[in-house]
C-alpha cells in the first residue's frame, strides 16, 4: 500500500464519521464515555481502569468531545496545504544539512502556514459559540463562552450581560478575521 493510498485512507476515516449530525455524534460520545460503557466495565475488570474513574459530565469528557467534532476542520485545510507543498525543498533543506526538525521549522511550517491559519480560524469562529457539547458531555458543569452567553439569557435573565459578552466575543472574531485576511494577502503578494 503506497504513501498516497495510506493518506487517502486516514483523511477518509476522519470525514466518514461526518456524515453524520453533530448531535448524533455528540450523544454517541455520551454514550461511549459512560462509567458502564463495556470497554470501561472491561479494563476496570482487569484492574488497568481505577473503580473511581468517571469522564462523563467532566472538562476531559468536554475535550474529547470537542477535538472529535473539529478534527475535521483542521485536518482538511492541513492536508490540502501539505499535497500542494513542493517536498523537493524539504529535502534540498537536508541536502544543505538541517536536521529534519529544523527542515520542518525553516520549510514547512512557512510554506504550510496558510493552511494551518484557516484551519485554525474554521475551528476557532464555531468553537467559539460552542454550546451543545460542554451542556452535553460536560453535565452543563464545564463553562464556555457559548454556555455562559445562553446562561444568560436563559437561566439569569441577565440580557444586557449576554448581549455584551456575545458583542465581545463578535468583536474578537472579526479582529482575528480581519488578521488573516491581512495575512493572508500578503502571503498571496509575496507568493
Amino acid at each position: 500500500m503506497g504513501t498516497g493510498t495510506v493518506a487517502t485512507l486516514l483523511l477518509l476515516l476522519i470525514v466518514v464519521p461526518f456524515w453524520t449530525s453533530f448531535l448524533i455524534r455528540t450523544y454517541a460520545w455520551l454514550i461511549i464515555l459512560d462509567r458502564d460503557f463495556p470497554l470501561f466495565r472491561a479494563l476496570r475488570a482487569v484492574h488497568l481502569l481505577p473503580q473511581d474513574l468517571q469522564l462523563l459530565y467532566t472538562p476531559k469528557a468536554v475535550y474529547i468531545g470537542v477535538v472529535y467534532n473539529y478534527l475535521p476542520l483542521m485536518v482538511l485545510p492541513l492536508y490540502a496545504a501539505l499535497e500542494r507543498m513542493d517536498w523537493s525543498l524539504v529535502e534540498a533543506a537536508q541536502d544543505l544539512g538541517d536536521p529534519a526538525w529544523r527542515a520542518f521549522r525553516r520549510v514547512t511550517l512557512p510554506l504550510v502556514l496558510p493552511g494551518v491559519l484557516a484551519g485554525s480560524l474554521l475551528v476557532f469562529i464555531p468553537l467559539m459559540g460552542e454550546y451543545l457539547i460542554p451542556v452535553i458531555l460536560g453535565g452543563d458543569l464545564t463553562i464556555y463562552v457559548g454556555n455562559l452567553i445562553g446562561q444568560q439569557f436563559l437561566t439569569s435573565r441577565d440580557w444586557p450581560f449576554g448581549s455584551a459578552i456575545a458583542m465581545v466575543v463578535i468583536a474578537a472574531m472579526t479582529v482575528l478575521v480581519l488578521l488573516y485576511t491581512r495575512l493572508a494577502r500578503k502571503a498571496e503578494e509575496y507568493g
